[in-house]
């Protein structure tokens, strides 16, 4: 079976990490897509440090926002597994990746230590439109919506009449939410990057502030990619900044807007780009000629690519180390149909190891 390429030609994966790795040497802007687990993070962002290249995640622009809301805002948070065991009260805030669907319908089964009830109390922020995990034996979340309103303009909305404050538009079903957060022990609002706005985000941190003034509630993150937060926690321990860090002057730099890699390819500033997954890669947009390096898990040369190394996928082809959003944690995971692929930080250090440069690879 195949496993490089050079343009569409057949060749080992020797020769083609050389290729990439001279790609690499000759590269003035080199950005990194990422979207590996830790292991495979932490060697593409040693091997950026030696390229001087920039590194987000594949879906940066919902990572990125859940990052800001750390770095800029700051949060009050709790784990997954104090929000099974004391929740009583559950807020959905927007819509939820799918991932986490499974986890909100296991909440809606159980009954948790502090409630006085037999069952948790579920809401819904959002719109009419938004879409709601399923609950079990029919329930459905009771929705809090100012119509048509955004996501952001209803949790203001929610925090004003919270506060007893006059709003244009009231907030549907808030005497039910405001009775259940009387009588709440322990009221979390699960949360997510996925299709929330910064703003929002923001917004719904000081309405848990609020709450608290007078007795106790919290957030629940549930990541929009497993991958990408557990890049950003790794790129954190790695050089002290989440994604979006260059080492363009050959130190790491932060900075959210500069180093949003897709910003980068549709501007034009990037000369090649260094694409990480284990899905198959979508040809980006890009003003000039730039070089795409593909690692991916697949069985052909991904299209204009002038390098391909097939790769294996996480927990299915290889053993690997993950984020997992049920723990709130990293957590090591075995190969569910172990395969010959190489795992993404096999063939970027297979790639480093043609690139001359001082920093050493992380071990």
């Amino acid at each position: 079976m195949a496993v490089a390429w050079i343009g569409n030609r057949e060749t080992l994966v020797e020769r083609a990490a050389a290729h990439a790795a001279a790609l690499l040497g000759s590269s003035r802007c080199p950005v990194f897509s990422l979207d590996t687990d830790i292991h495979g993070t932490r060697a593409a962002i040693a091997l950026a440090e030696r390229v001087g290249a920039a590194y987000d995640h594949a879906d940066g622009a919902a990572v990125s926002r859940e990052a800001a809301l750390f770095t800029d805002k700051g949060a009050m948070t709790v784990a997954p597994g104090e929000t099974r065991r004391r929740a009583d009260v559950v807020v959905i805030v927007g819509e939820l990746p799918q991932i986490h669907h499974q986890f909100v319908g296991e909440l809606a089964e159980t009954v948790p230590d502090l409630s006085a009830k037999n069952q948790r109390e579920i809401f819904l922020v959002g719109s009419n439109e938004t879409s709601a995990p399923r609950l079990s034996n029919g329930r459905t979340a009771t929705l809090l919506s100012c119509g048509e309103a955004s996501l952001g303009a209803t949790l203001a909305a929610l925090r004003a009449q919270w506060r007893g404050r006059q709003t244009s538009q009231p907030v549907s079903n808030f005497d039910d939410f405001a009775k259940a957060l009387e009588a709440a022990h322990f009221p979390v609002f699960l949360f997510s990057g996925d299709a929330t706005e910064g703003l929002a985000l923001e917004m719904l941190q000081r309405l848990i502030s609020d709450l608290n003034r007078k007795s106790r509630a919290s957030g629940l993150h549930l990541p929009a990619s497993e991958n990408g937060w557990g890049s950003a926690l790794a790129s954190t321990w790695m050089t002290g900044f989440p994604l979006r860090t260059g080492f363009a002057r050959g130190f790491p730099e932060f900075d959210p807007w500069r180093y949003d890699v897709a910003r980068m390819i549709a501007a034009g500033e990037a000369d090649l780009h260094l694409r990480i997954s284990s899905s198959i890669v979508q040809p980006q947009k890009k003003r000039n000629r730039m070089a795409l390096i593909a690692l991916a898990k697949t069985h052909e040369p991904v299209a204009g690519a002038a390098v391909t190394i097939a790769i294996g996928e996480a927990g299915v082809d290889h053993q690997a180390v993950v984020y997992s959003s049920r723990t709130g944690s990293l957590r090591s995971v075995d190969a569910r149909a172990a395969s010959e692929l190489p795992s993404a930080a096999t063939v970027i250090r297979l790639v480093a190891s043609h690139v001359s440069a001082e920093a050493a690879l992380p071990c």
